[in-house]
């Protein structure tokens, strides 16, 4: 029940009303206290009197007259800051299909494990997202545009598959493509919606060598910068995973830092998920900060439910001790 903010304060107005009939209600009692000493024979109005209810008797009005207070306050629209789904966002899911995601150092492994959270992430996202998917490996593949379709979404996460070298620039560069061709076209009015990357790898770059080449990670990630899209970046993997590759065992450990750069340079946030229960709460995580916002919302229910029901109570003590309404 906030008190924090009013859409009409000036239904506030009303508590003058509402005075005024508490004042009112004080004089009547105290004229008819008047009214009753003027009574010649005091000793037999005692006689024949019914006996006072006392001070309970003034409950019904009490209830009646706070009731009026809480409504007034209901109508005078109180908001509260309040979670609510997004009606207009894009994302763009960017994940990491390099060989070094056949590593079992996350069981199964970790291409089955980003599958699962992945797609989880797709399914929970709220309806009014768009939400796209893109893999890398050598090169960047956009498979689905942003769209508020889930299955289309889920189906593609469920057909991933593994290639050679890692292009972290190219898949961002990818998703910001898509977002800008995405709000080009249902931009309006209110302009192009709200967009971020949500970024999840496991190796460092290989395709260029130089984060900083033209088309490198950090080359990307200050363009998403200039965009005005953050990146959100989740390393995902341990230090001692390894595949093989040509027959040979090769280490494949977690790049940490530059996908920390990553989001640092986008203005984004930087996640660590070394299990599959832990990138599972990471994309719950960013669930709830994508899919929601913080909105000054209606919170008037709550008074109009307790102003109702403290009338309600008020009448119905007024009948139970007085046999009337008041």
């Amino acid at each position: 029940m906030s008190l924090t903010g009013f859409a009409s304060p000036w239904w506030f107005l009303l508590l003058l009303v509402v005075a005024a009939v508490a004042v009112g209600y004080v004089l009547s009692q105290r004229a008819r206290r008047k009214r009753t000493m003027r009574f010649a024979n005091l000793e037999l109005l005692e006689k024949v009197a019914p006996k006072s209810q006392g001070w309970v008797r003034h409950v019904p009005a009490i209830l009646i007259v706070l009731s009026l207070l809480v409504l007034t306050v209901a109508l005078a629209g109180p908001t509260a800051e309040q979670k609510v789904p997004r009606n207009r966002a894009t994302v763009m899911l960017v994940i990491d299909t390099s060989l070094s995601m056949e590593a079992t150092d996350v069981a199964p492994t970790r291409l089955k494990a980003a599958q699962e959270s992945a797609r989880s992430f797709a399914q929970n996202m709220t309806p009014g997202v768009n939400l796209g998917l893109i893999s890398f490996a050598g090169t960047a593949t956009v498979l689905v545009a942003p769209t508020t379709d889930r299955g289309g979404v889920v189906k593609a996460i469920d057909n991933l598959k593994l290639a050679q070298s890692t292009a972290t620039g190219e898949g961002i560069f990818a998703a910001l493509q898509s977002i800008e061709s995405f709000s080009a076209i249902v931009g309006g009015a209110e302009g192009p919606p709200p967009a971020r990357i949500v970024l999840m790898s496991d190796g460092k770059q290989t395709v260029p060598d130089d984060l900083y080449a033209p088309r490198g990670g950090y080359t990307a990630a200050q363009a998403a910068k200039q965009a005005q899209v953050p990146i959100s970046s989740i390393a995902f993997g341990t230090t001692h995973g390894s595949v093989d590759i040509d027959g040979k065992p090769q280490e494949v450990k977690v790049d940490v830092e530059s996908l920390e750069e990553i989001a640092r340079l986008s203005g984004g946030d930087f996640y660590k998920a070394a299990s599959a229960e832990e990138l599972k709460r990471v994309y719950d995580d960013l669930g709830e900060q994508i899919g929601y916002e913080l909105k000054d919302a209606d919170a008037s229910r709550p008074w109009v439910i307790l102003g109702t029901l403290v009338l309600m109570i008020g009448a119905a003590a007024s009948l139970f001790l007085g046999q009337r309404l008041p």
